[in-house]
C-alpha cells in the first residue's frame, strides 16, 4: 500500500482533492479551520491501494494554532510517506513558502498545482520549475475526476522511483547560505542536534534552521531556551528565492490575487454590515416563505395523499379504529415523522444558500467584517467560522473551535455556538410563528436569529471581563477571489445534507417519537391510558410545569415537548403534533391544534408563543452537542455553560413575555416609554458609579481637571 499525505495552505482545494481521490464528502470551505484533524481514506487505482490522509491547512511548519500543530506533528512523525503539496495556481508565491519548508525537511514531495479559478493570473513554466527544484509537478483541477487518474499515475511512478533511490533530493540554493551565515550562533548545539537525528545531514540542517527561527516546539524538543531572533531574515531568504523562481518561470499579470471591485461594496465600512443582513434576509425569505413554503406544502400534500391516508385506512381495516397499533402509526410514525419530513425542502434550501455564499468567497469577507466587533468582546475573526457553522449544526460547529490558539477564546467560542439558531430549530419557528404572526413571521424569524447573535456577543463580553479573559490573538486572513458557483459542488452539498436529514428523521427522531408516544399513552403502571389514568409523560410534565408558568407556557404538554427536544430540537415539533393528536403531516393541522384549549400543547396568546420560541432558541443544546462540548472543553465548563444557557433562556423568555403582556394591557407607546426610562436610569447609574470610582482612585483629583491615569 502506498501512503500519501495531503498538505497545503488553507483555501488551496486540499479537501476538494481529498474528496475527488477518495470519493468522500468531507466539508470544504475557503477558510482555515475547516479541517481540524487528520482524515484518512484508502482507495484502489488499478491494482494498487493508496491511503490518503488529509491534514489541516498550514502556511509553514511553524505551528501557531491547534490545527497547525496537528498537521506539523503528523508531518514530523510520518516523514517517510509521500507528501502531496497542494498549491493554488493563482497564488503560487504564497503557497511555495510551505513547499520550501517541506523540501528543507527532506520529505518526498509531489507538488500539485490546482487550477481552482479558470481565470489565470500568471503563466508558469511548470516544466522549468520542476527541473529547477527537482520536484515532480502535476497540474490539474481538484474538482475534475480526471485528476484521479493523472495524480494516481504520478503517485505510483514516484513511489517506484523512491524504492530505487531511497530518499528525496532537492535543489535549495539559499539553505547553505543561511547555515553559513548563522554558523556561529548555532554551533554550540550541533552535538545535541546530530545525536537526536542520528547524523542525518538533511535533518540536521533543517533543525538548525528551525531553532534559528525560534520555533518554540522544536526548541522545547531539544531543550533550548536561547532566543535567536533570526526568523524574519530566514523568511526573507525563502521569499527572495521564491521571487527568483517567479522571475525565471512565470509572467505576472496585473491582477492581484483575491482583489475584486465587489469588495468596494461588501467590505465598505458603511455598507458591509447592511449588505450581509440583506443577503441573510433574502436567503431566509426564500427558505422559509416563497419557494421553501411552496415546496414544503407540496411534500406535505404528497406524504398525506400517497402514504398517510392509504396506510392508515389499511391499518383501520385490519386492527380497528381504537387499536393502540393504529395510534402508534398514526401519531408517532406518520404524524410525528411526517411533520418533520415536510421541512426537507427548506433544510435543503438553507444549506444551498450557505454553500453558495461560501463557495463564492463571500463568507471569508464576513470574517473580516466581524473581526473588529468580536475582538472587542474577547473573540477573534476565527470565531466567525465556528459561529456561522452553528447556523447549520452546533455539533459540527463546536469542533471547528479547535483552531483557536488561545484556550479561553476556544472555550468561549464553543460555549457560544449553541446560541446560534441551528437548522433543527427553524421548523418550530415556521409552524408556531406562522400560526400566530402570519406573513410577519419573517421578521420574527430574523429577530430570533439576530437575538441569538446579540446574546452570544453580550455574554462573550461578560465572560471576557470575568471568568475567561482572552489574550491578544493573531488573525491572518487570505481573501480568495470571487468565484463562479460550482453546480456540481452545490448538488453534492444538497445531497449530503438531505441524506443526513432523512437518516436523522428515520432513525433518531423516529425512535424518540416512539418513546414519547409510549410515555404519553401508558401510565406508570404500564396501563393503556385509553382505559383510564394519567400517562407517564403527563405526570412528569405536570410536576415541572409550574416552573414555566411565569414564561406563559406552563402546560404539561409544552414542558414534555421541551424535554423531548433535549435529544434533538426537531423532536419538539413532532412531539407537539403527537401530543395534540394531529392525524396527518400537514403544517396547517399542527397550527390549528395549538389554538385549541383542549390540546396538550396550547398557547393562549402571541406573547406566550413568542416567549416559547425565544426559550427554544436559547435553552439546553441537544445531546450530541453536549457530548462534543464535554470532549472539547471539559465537563466543568460544559456544565457551567449549560446552566448559563438555561438561566439566560429563562430570563430572556420572561422579559419577552412580560413586555408582550404589557403591550397588550397598556399599549405600545406606554411600554416603549417605560423601557426607555428604565434604560436611561440604568445608564445614568453606571455613569455615576464610574465617575465616583475614578475620583476615588485618582490621587490628583483636586489638582487636575481631567484624570490622566490609565
Amino acid at each position: 500500500m502506498i501512503k500519501i499525505n495531503l498538505v497545503g495552505n488553507p483555501n488551496t482545494g486540499k479537501t476538494t482533492l481529498f474528496n475527488t481521490l477518495s470519493h468522500s464528502h468531507e466539508h470544504v470551505g475557503n477558510w482555515h479551520g475547516v479541517t481540524v484533524e487528520e482524515k484518512s481514506v484508502t482507495y484502489k487505482y488499478k491494482d494498487q491501494y493508496i491511503s490518503v490522509t488529509d491534514l489541516p491547512g498550514i502556511y509553514s511548519l511553524t505551528a501557531l494554532s491547534f490545527e497547525e500543530k496537528v498537521a506539523t506533528d503528523y508531518i514530523y512523525s510520518h516523514k517517510d510517506g509521500i507528501f502531496i503539496n497542494i498549491c493554488d495556481a493563482s497564488n503560487m508565491q504564497r503557497n511555495m513558502y510551505l513547499t520550501l519548508s517541506l523540501m528543507e525537511l527532506g520529505v518526498p514531495i509531489i507538488m500539485v498545482v490546482n487550477q481552482i479559478d479558470k481565470r489565470k493570473i500568471c503563466n508558469i513554466d511548470f516544466q522549468g520549475l520542476s527541473e529547477a527544484l527537482n520536484v515532480k509537478i502535476v497540474y490539474l483541477n481538484a474538482n475534475d475526476k480526471k485528476s484521479l487518474a493523472l495524480l494516481s499515475e504520478a503517485i505510483i511512478q514516484y513511489h517506484n522511483q523512491l524504492l530505487n533511490q531511497n530518499k528525496a533530493s532537492y535543489n535549495l540554493g539559499y539553505k547553505k547560505t543561511i547555515i553559513t551565515q548563522y554558523r556561529e550562533l548555532i554551533k554550540e548545539y550541533d552535538k545535541i542536534i546530530k545525536e537526536k537525528v542520528k547524523n542525518n545531514d538533511v535533518l540536521t540542517e533543517y533543525y538548525q534552521i528551525k531553532i534559528l527561527e525560534d520555533d518554540q516546539y522544536i526548541k522545547e524538543d531539544f531543550a533550548i531556551s536561547k532566543n535567536f531572533n533570526c526568523s524574519e531574515k530566514i523568511a526573507s531568504a525563502r521569499y527572495d528565492y521564491i521571487d527568483q523562481l517567479k522571475n525565471r518561470f512565470s509572467s505576472k499579470r496585473e491582477r492581484v490575487y483575491g482583489q475584486s471591485k465587489l469588495d468596494k461594496i461588501f467590505l465598505n465600512k458603511f455598507l458591509a454590515l447592511p449588505m450581509f443582513l440583506l443577503l441573510i434576509f433574502i436567503s431566509f425569505y426564500l427558505t422559509f416563505f416563497s419557494v421553501g413554503a411552496f415546496l414544503s406544502d407540496l411534500v406535505g400534500f404528497l406524504l398525506e395523499k400517497l402514504i398517510s391516508n392509504p396506510f392508515l385506512s389499511l391499518l383501520v381495516d385490519n386492527f380497528g379504529a381504537n387499536s393502540w397499533i393504529v395510534s402508534l402509526f398514526e401519531n408517532a410514525i406518520i404524524g410525528g415523522v411526517g411533520s418533520i419530513l415536510t421541512f426537507l425542502p427548506q433544510v435543503a434550501l438553507l444549506f444551498c444558500f450557505l454553500s453558495v455564499l461560501e463557495d463564492s468567497g463571500y463568507l471569508s469577507r464576513v470574517a473580516f467584517v466581524f473581526e473588529d466587533i468580536l475582538s472587542k468582546v474577547g473573540l477573534s475573526g476565527k470565531s466567525v467560522y465556528t459561529l456561522l457553522m452553528g447556523f447549520g449544526c452546533s455539533t459540527t460547529a463546536v469542533l471547528t473551535a479547535r483552531n483557536m490558539e488561545d484556550k479561553n477564546s476556544k472555550i468561549k467560542t464553543a460555549l457560544l455556538t449553541p446560541y446560534m439558531s441551528c437548522s433543527a430549530k427553524f421548523p418550530i419557528y415556521t409552524v408556531l410563528g406562522g400560526a400566530f404572526f402570519g406573513v410577519n413571521n419573517i421578521f420574527v424569524i430574523c429577530g430570533l436569529y439576530l437575538l441569538g447573535v446579540v446574546i452570544a456577543v453580550a455574554l462573550s463580553y461578560v465572560l471576557d471581563k470575568t471568568l475567561l479573559k482572552s489574550k491578544t490573538q493573531s488573525f491572518i486572513l487570505e481573501f480568495p477571489p470571487y468565484r463562479n458557483i460550482s453546480f456540481k459542488r452545490t448538488l453534492s452539498v444538497l445531497w449530503l445534507n438531505i441524506k443526513m436529514f432523512v437518516v436523522r428523521v428515520t432513525s433518531l427522531i423516529l425512535a424518540m417519537n416512539i418513546v414519547i408516544w409510549f410515555m404519553s399513552n401508558f401510565t406508570i403502571t404500564f396501563k393503556y391510558v385509553g382505559n383510564g389514568g394519567i400517562s407517564i409523560l403527563e405526570t412528569v410534565g405536570r410536576l415541572l410545569a409550574p416552573i414555566f408558568t411565569p414564561l406563559g407556557f406552563g402546560s404539561w404538554g409544552i414542558v414534555s415537548a421541551l424535554i423531548a427536544g433535549l435529544v434533538a430540537k426537531e423532536i419538539i415539533l413532532s412531539s407537539i403534533a403527537m401530543l395534540n393528536g394531529v392525524q396527518d403531516s400537514s403544517l396547517q393541522a399542527i397550527q390549528s391544534s395549538v389554538f385549541l384549549s383542549t390540546s396538550a400543547v396550547y398557547f393562549a396568546s402571541s406573547s406566550a408563543v413568542l416567549s416559547f420560541l425565544v426559550f427554544c432558541l436559547l435553552y439546553f443544546p441537544c445531546v450530541s452537542t453536549f457530548s462534543v462540548l464535554i470532549k472539547e472543553i471539559g465537563t466543568k465548563w460544559t456544565l457551567l455553560g449549560v446552566l448559563i444557557e438555561f438561566l439566560v433562556a429563562y430570563f430572556t423568555a420572561f422579559v419577552v413575555y412580560s413586555i408582550g403582556r404589557s403591550i397588550g394591557m397598556l399599549g405600545v407607546f406606554k411600554v416603549l416609554i417605560t423601557i426607555l426610562g428604565i434604560f436611561m436610569l440604568l445608564i445614568s447609574t453606571i455613569f455615576v458609579y464610574k465617575r465616583i470610582k475614578n475620583n476615588r482612585l485618582c490621587p490628583y483629583e483636586k489638582k487636575c481637571r481631567k484624570c490622566k491615569r490609565k
